[in-house]
């Protein structure tokens, strides 16, 4: 297995019971696939770069996990899939 750490920013009109049901989500597929989550923190709303689908804060939330490869690819799709994520990001850490 290998580590990673995934960011991805949630849209800010989301209120905290629909943020917390979509973290739960992306946990609960890291590890039905077989991965384990280390660390999962929120950031909490901040203001974005450049402005992303009209929008210019988003609640970010990071989140380290030890995985195999297809978890992270399948992690990537369902990412793409959900309207609720504005961006993200997957970087495997070197050991």
């Amino acid at each position: 297995m290998r580590k990673y750490e995934v960011v991805f920013v949630l849209r800010p009109d989301l209120d905290e019971e629909k943020n917390t049901e979509v973290i739960e989500k992306f946990k609960g597929l890291i590890e039905s696939q077989g991965g384990e989550v280390l660390k999962l923190d929120k950031w909490g709303k901040r203001r974005l770069a450049y402005e992303v689908k009209d929008v210019r804060e988003g609640f970010y939330v990071v989140l380290h996990m030890n995985a195999e490869s297809k978890v992270s690819s399948e992690l990537d799709r369902v990412f793409r899939i959900t309207d609720e994520v504005l961006r993200h990001i997957i970087v495997r850490e070197d050991e």
